[in-house]
Parts: structure tokens; sequence; C-alpha cells
């Protein structure tokens, strides 16, 4: 399943770029992340909170970053909780300038596991939600800089 948004934001892409290749901002921007720990060249771990408040890590490693223009991601799930729901979760960030602004492009590509498969239509919109949140925080944060 892919489940694709985008958003346009009055800040030039070098400015967006600042923000989303630092994995530490995610917790400024990205829905539920509480921290982001254990930062590398290579991959990090977000904290995330829960409906019911509870801290869950997501390890995530970078699969390719290429200046101002896309960043990808996927989370690590072997011997996670999320494995039982999930086989491969990618994240995808596109930056596309337009002068002074930059349009923001997410994709999101999930294959669902087990009884995860049988609920393609609220995890795609569940996904949808969290990236327009991403998209309205990430907004947030570049337009207010």
């Amino acid at each position: 399943m892919v489940v694709r948004r985008s958003r346009t934001v009055a800040a030039p892409a070098e400015e967006v770029w600042r923000i989303v290749r630092d994995p530490y901002h995610l917790s400024r921007w990205w829905p539920r992340t509480e921290r982001v720990e254990g930062v590398s060249g290579t991959g990090w771990t977000s904290v995330l909170t829960t409906d019911r408040g509870r801290a869950v890590r997501a390890d995530y490693h970078l699969e390719t970053s290429q200046a101002r223009e896309r960043r990808r991601w996927a989370q690590e799930l072997d011997g996670t909780p999320f494995e039982r729901l999930f086989s491969e979760v990618v994240t995808e960030l596109v930056l596309t300038p337009a002068g002074a602004r930059t349009e923001v492009g997410i994709e999101v590509r999930q294959k669902p596991r087990g009884l995860a498969r049988f609920g393609g239509v609220m995890l795609r919109s569940a996904t949808r939600r969290q990236l327009d949140d991403a998209l309205k925080g990430l907004a947030g944060l570049v337009e207010g800089a």
C-alpha cells in the first residue's frame, strides 16, 4: 500500500532541507515523535507516544539522501512489535523548489502483514492523517522561521 501527500510551503528548499535532513528535528514536526535518540549517519531511533501515552521505540535506517532533493528511510521491523503488523515500511520525502516556496511530497510504502492486511481502508486513512499532520508541522516550523 502506498500513500502520498504533498504541500507547498512558503520557504526555500534549502531551509526545508535544513530541517528534514536532521532526524533530531523529527520531534518538532513528525506526529507522535516524542524524541529522537542514537542519531548516526545511517540511522536513528524515534521514541513515539501511543494513544494511551506509552512510549514505543522505532528504529530507522537511512536508505538514500540527496541534498535538497530527496530523503528515504525504512523502519527496522525485525524483533519489534511492528513486525506483527508490517513486513516493510519505507518513507520518502521529496523537495521540489519553486522560487521562494517548496513543494514537499511525502510517500509511505507499507506492506501489511497478518490481520493488518484486512484493514486497508483504516490503515490508508490513518497514514494519510499522519502525513497531513507531518506536512502541517513542517510548514509551521519552516514558515515560522
